[in-house]
């Protein structure tokens, strides 16, 4: 049993047919796919698209659900009209009693107004239709209240309740609702005439020989005659020497805009009596017609079949539009999330360029690398004689070296220094570039992330130090075997580990001049005694795993850079990664289609 749907009980008729229950089950599943849908990006058509959401659910909460699942529940006429049509004093003319009258009914607050014959009552007091809807039991009295306790709800309070009023003057299998005026100055009342008249089986329409060419009336009759929906048209207060000239108009109006089959009924203007009610004969055509329709159980189930085949028709329509929102959300978020990983997917490239291109053996580096493996004079010799520098290495460096901490510590600033600039910049650059457009700015509002995170340049540092100590690792691993042993030892882990840090920043590209042979020869001594040491596979090996090693340090730094961005993105529910949520709704969609029809 879903959510919404109710245990059967006296009165209900639960889905009996295998047919039924499939076509509840479609409309159930294309109800949760629409209830997880989400517009949050703030496109130019996302209000519209949150609306028709808001409005579909509706739909197919207040009616389209519960008639598919009660098929021979009585048939709800919703009254409708504009302000001043005389809606209630037409609801209180078909039953002959004064029931809409402010004052007639308790609780004296007036709510919408469901009338039906007292053995019908069970089919409307639970939450079979309109569940969002409480329910209140009125009772009739024929005393009328002091002025100030009738009326509608306050305009500023959203109305919540339905009353439901039993009376035998209404005819068995078909209730009645006086809704809010569809113009009305309140927005609540507005809305909750709408949603009324979407849960409709049929409507009574009702205007006035005075205003039965007003705009907002013919909105609904068009939303009408494109949903199918049975529609009585009620053309109320018409002076009798108006009435041809009137009645011929407004039937020609109709034929012209695709409701000639909607029923015409006209009330002349005639005097009240004391109690605010119009002749009994006034209403008579239109009485005897929904009672012909209550005592026809066919005719009944046409009605009901024709406005849900429409409703459903309807549903899928707006299915395929909010699908079409959903997929410029995606698009969206698709597009914010690329500029995102460029820029930052960049900014990496930039850092392992800057890595390997010798622009690092500059400057300190570089300084403090010749400190340690001594002076110039020493790399002419190595020019001079670089085939014996194998035999020659161990020689050379028996004697104790400079510190290679030195090393180590101007590398780190120095890459430090790259990797800061080039986030600050990626941020820079999404920041602005979210910025240019309406859904980004919605996501970063206020928030400054033009530049890096707080901290990050002691997470630079401690993630590079981290590198520097995984090269460590990795040469005492592979200074293991007892061959090599003697020879690692005597240059000190420190050392060699400066020595590989130098191989994998060797590429001279970037660099100009006397750069060059100073890098070069850089480049040289260090690669020549890590081969000394572990031989030129080994240390080709090593060099690899370093850099591979630093890609992924910086690759994580700058990924938790990035999600800071990513994260407001993903926070709406759209990860801008796969485009999918209108597929979901565009299948929904057809499933709905192919149901209408079969309803």
């Amino acid at each position: 049993m879903t959510a919404h749907e109710e245990p059967p009980r006296a009165g209900t008729s639960p889905v009996t047919n295998k047919a039924q229950a499939d076509a509840v089950n479609t409309l159930e599943a294309a109800r949760s796919e629409l209830a997880g849908a989400a517009l949050p990006l703030a496109l130019p058509d996302a209000e519209a698209g949150r609306r028709l959401i808001r409005e579909t659910l509706a739909q197919l909460d207040d009616y389209v659900i519960p008639r598919y699942r009660s098929l021979d529940a009585p048939l709800l006429a919703v009254v409708g009209g504009s302000t001043g049509a005389g809606k209630s004093t037409l609801v209180n003319a078909l039953v002959g009693y004064p029931v809409t009258r402010a004052g007639a009914i308790r609780p004296t607050t007036r709510q919408p107004i469901l009338l039906h014959h007292p053995q019908d009552g069970e089919w409307f007091e639970g939450q079979r239709i309109l569940p969002n809807l409480e329910r209140i039991r009125g009772s009739v009295s024929a005393e009328p209240l002091p002025a100030n306790q009738a009326g509608m709800a306050p305009d500023a309070q959203a109305i919540t309740s339905l009353v439901l009023v039993g009376h035998d003057h209404v005819p068995q299998g078909v209730a009645i609702l006086d809704a809010p005026d569809v113009d009305s100055i309140s927005d609540n009342n507005r809305r909750l005439a709408g949603q009324l008249l979407a849960a409709a089986d049929l409507w009574v329409f009702v205007t006035t020989a005075n205003r039965y060419a007003d705009a907002v009336p013919w909105r609904l009759l068009l939303d009408a005659a494109s949903r199918d929906i049975t529609v009585a048209v009620v053309l109320d207060r018409v002076p009798p020497a108006a009435e041809e000239e009137v009645r011929t108009d407004l039937k020609a109006m109709l034929d012209r805009h695709g409701l000639a089959a909607a029923e015409l009924f006209v009330v002349q203007e005639s005097a009240l009596d004391d109690l605010g009610m119009l002749p009994r004969e006034a209403v008579s055509d239109l009485r005897l017609w929904l009672a012909s329709l209550a005592a026809d159980s066919a005719g009944r189930a046409d009605v009901a079949r024709r406005t849900l085949n429409g409703a459903i028709k309807a549903v899928s329509a707006r299915f395929e539009a909010i699908a079409a929102a959903a997929a410029a959300q995606d698009a969206a978020a698709h597009e914010l999330r690329s500029v995102c990983v460029h820029e930052y997917d960049d900014a990496l490239l930039r850092i392992l360029e800057a890595t390997k291109d010798g622009a690092l053996l500059r400057g300190e580096v570089l300084a403090r690398w010749q400190d340690f493996v001594g002076t110039g004079e020493f790399f002419r010799a190595l020019e001079q004689n670089i085939g014996r520098m194998r035999d020659r290495m161990g020689a050379f460096f028996r004697g104790e070296p400079a510190p290679a901490v030195k090393v180590e510590t101007a590398i780190e600033t120095g890459l430090q220094a790259v990797i800061l600039d080039e986030a600050a910049n990626a941020a820079e650059n999404v920041d602005r570039r979210w910025r240019s457009d309406a859904a980004g700015r919605q996501l970063l509002g206020a928030a400054d992330l033009s530049g890096t995170s707080p901290g990050f340049d002691a997470k630079a540092a401690a993630a590079i130090r981290s590198w520097q100590e995984g090269l460590m690792e990795l040469i005492r691993t592979q200074g293991q075997e007892k061959r090599t042993q003697a020879r690692w030892l005597s240059f000190g882990v420190n050392g060699l580990g400066a020595a590989l840090m130098v191989v994998v920043f060797s590429m001279t590209a970037g660099l100009t001049g006397l750069e060059i042979g100073i890098a070069g020869g850089t480049a040289v001594v260090g690669q020549k005694l890590l081969e000394a040491v572990f031989g030129e596979d080994a240390v080709r090996r090593l060099a690899q795993q370093a850099r591979a090693d630093l890609h992924t340090s910086c690759q994580r730094l700058l990924e938790e850079e990035r999600d800071r961005f990513l994260g407001r993105l993903e926070a709406t529910g759209l990860d801008g990664g796969t485009v999918h949520s209108d597929m979901h709704l565009d299948h929904h969609a057809k499933a709905l289609r192919r149901l209408a029809g079969a309803a």
